[in-house]
């Protein structure tokens, strides 16, 4: 075996070895998984030493992300269908995504990989329906490909500010070895599939001496997971394991406990008891002389 592949091999499991799982997760994945679409960006809080480094590059929590393309018969493309399952050897009905991983590459995964991690949704809004068929058909053309470490370090240069690293330095990145065709990394992958159909991340706005307004696509090596939480083009879906939402403010709503049905705001009725016919009621008529039914009545 080769020294210098044995080193590299080593070093990638040690970067990607995963801390245990916290005992408290930070949302619901049920609900998660059961409001995820198509052409969602999932966005995942890793818990490996690369998550770290990460981090630290970009400032942010977010430390991955993945691209939701749905069960296998939600894919429209049949040659795109049948390349997912040729690939993907889990159970057809199991909700997919595309990500790439540090000495994995590009893979098809199951949602269920990240049940027990922190994440949360990133929705393309206004996204069209071909649109979104060709996102995924992009994505699923980058199954495969390698991870491109050495972007990593790029970022990181680009994170240093301008009295550290000087400004030519700056301009040069990307340069060398850009576009390389068997490269890729998450983020990067995501916001290329999306700039295919032209739909913004984080573009570059000019406004021009008229008054118009010219957007520039951005460098979609530049793009990092939090760029999908901050982008004012995606739609933000979070069910926090303990949500406010789960105190169900319509079970505090002041129903009447009485029995009283009503047709229309004039006409209410108790519904009779032990057969009876309906006893109709006055409206703001004190009902409690009426007799109630039964714990065992229809």
């Amino acid at each position: 075996m080769n020294p210098f592949n044995w080193l590299g091999s080593q070093a990638i499991r040690w970067l990607t070895h995963e801390h245990a799982v916290s005992d408290a997760p930070q949302c619901d994945f049920d609900r998660l998984s059961f409001e995820i679409r198509p052409c969602d960006v999932l966005l995942v809080e890793g818990r490996s030493r690369v998550s770290e480094v990460i981090k630290t590059i970009t400032q942010s929590q977010w430390t991955h992300s993945a691209l939701y393309i749905g069960r296998l018969h939600d894919i429209e493309d049949e040659t795109t269908r049948e390349h997912v399952s040729w690939l993907y050897d889990g159970d057809p009905n199991d909700q997919l995504i595309i990500e790439p991983l540090l000495g994995q590459g590009t893979i098809i995964s199951s949602l269920k990989v990240y049940a027990e991690d922190h994440v949360r949704i990133c929705r393309p809004t206004g996204l069209a329906r071909n649109d979104a068929e060709r996102v995924v058909n992009f994505a699923v053309k980058h199954l495969g490909r390698e991870y491109d470490v050495r972007q990593l370090l790029d970022l990181a240069r680009f994170a240093f500010p301008y009295g550290f690293l000087p400004r030519r330095w700056r301009s040069s990145l990307f340069e060398h070895n850009v576009g390389l065709p068997t490269r890729t990394v998450c983020s990067t992958m995501i916001a290329s599939a999306f700039s295919s159909v032209h739909f913004p991340i984080l573009p570059v706005v000019h406004r021009t001496e008229n008054g118009k307004v010219k957007l520039y696509k951005r460098n979609t090596q530049l793009y990092v997971p939090r760029d999908f939480d901050t982008s004012p083009y995606f739609g933000i879906i979070k069910y926090p394991l303990l949500g406010l939402d789960d105190l169900a403010v319509y079970r505090q709503l002041p129903w009447d406990t009485e029995g009283v049905v009503c047709n229309d705001e004039n006409e209410c009725f108790i519904p009779g008891v032990d057969g009876a016919a309906p006893v109709m009621i006055e409206k703001n008529e004190d009902i409690s002389r009426y007799p109630k039914k039964s714990a065992g009545d229809d």
